[in-house]
């Protein structure tokens, strides 16, 4: 059950109308590592989770509270456009407004489509897509790849931080940039207990047979670039992070074969090949007589 207060995490106002920042925000709440996707890639963990408990209250409860931030957003970006001009004033271009709002930098959807709201879309207007968000019901991949969308969300609301003076924009910021803060250490928090507790250990998926892989590369680091410096890691020499292996650096591959003959597709996909065109002619032909699909 989702029931909605109409209240904010939250208050900030902005100083001043800005509808080209407004459109700049748009990254941080419909793009890739927007607020939208977060939100949705922690309730889809939850409703795909297997096991109760601990884990599945987390994941509902930071999701709830992201689509909070999707709240917060998209009213910033509307009172950002409130009282926003359409164009800029420029003489040049003024006579076509379309034109002068694309030179300002605004989003000119932001009025044609959302009449001066918000709306499901990145920085350059491209939709927010369903394959940004992460749920494989694996929970240590699940909580890296949620520390990793705080990360690089936090990169992001901290790059746009400096890209405005206006002190209201900036509180909400500096709200998001805490609560960033929080939600990374927290899902590596619980990527560690998962481990310390053995439900998941590396390498995910820790249940299949490491037996089953080709253990000769298991823990090879193999040199592909010209770059020397890499034998210098702490990948390249030691024992591994999961405790299974230990690191070897190689410079270049440890494994090498022949590449396989050509691939010759049925006849009527129309690929060319080595064979003459008459023959592959004739091989659709009689395979459409033998009514071979």
């Amino acid at each position: 059950m989702f029931l909605h207060k109409q209240e904010l995490q939250f208050a900030s106002t902005p100083d001043k109308p800005d509808a080209v920042y407004a459109r700049k925000l748009q990254e941080v709440l419909g793009g890739q590592y927007g607020e939208i996707s977060v939100a949705m890639q922690y309730m889809f963990q939850g409703w795909n989770m297997h096991t109760p408990g601990k884990y599945r209250d987390l994941v509902f409860g930071i999701g709830a509270e992201e689509i909070g931030h999707v709240e917060m957003l998209a009213t910033m970006i509307a009172q950002l456009l409130e009282k926003a001009p359409l164009g800029i004033t420029s003489d040049a271009v003024q006579d076509d407004p379309t034109v002068a709002a694309v030179i300002g930098g605004t989003d000119v959807q932001h009025a044609i489509v959302a009449g001066a709201g918000a709306r499901p879309v990145d920085s350059n207007g491209n939709p927010w897509q369903g394959s940004y968000i992460t749920a494989s019901g694996n929970l240590l991949a699940d909580f890296q790849a949620n520390a990793n969308a705080e990360m690089q969300g936090r990169v992001q609301v901290a790059r746009l931080y400096h890209m405005t003076d206006d002190h209201g924009v900036r509180e909400l910021l500096s709200f998001l940039l805490a609560r960033d803060t929080m939600h990374q250490n927290m899902w590596l928090a619980a990527a560690a207990e998962l481990q310390e507790e053995g439900a998941e250990t590396l390498p995910v998926p820790s249940n299949f047979p490491q037996s089953k892989e080709y253990t000769d590369v298991s823990y090879q680091y193999l040199n592909f670039s010209d770059g020397a410096a890499a034998a210098e890691g702490r990948w390249a020499k030691g024992p591994a992070p999961d405790g299974k292996g230990e690191f070897t650096y190689h410079d270049g591959p440890t494994t090498s074969a022949p590449m396989p003959p050509p691939t010759h597709p049925d006849s009527r996909f129309y690929g060319t090949t080595e064979l003459p065109n008459v023959v592959e002619k004739a091989a659709g032909a009689a395979q459409d007589a033998l009514n071979k699909e």
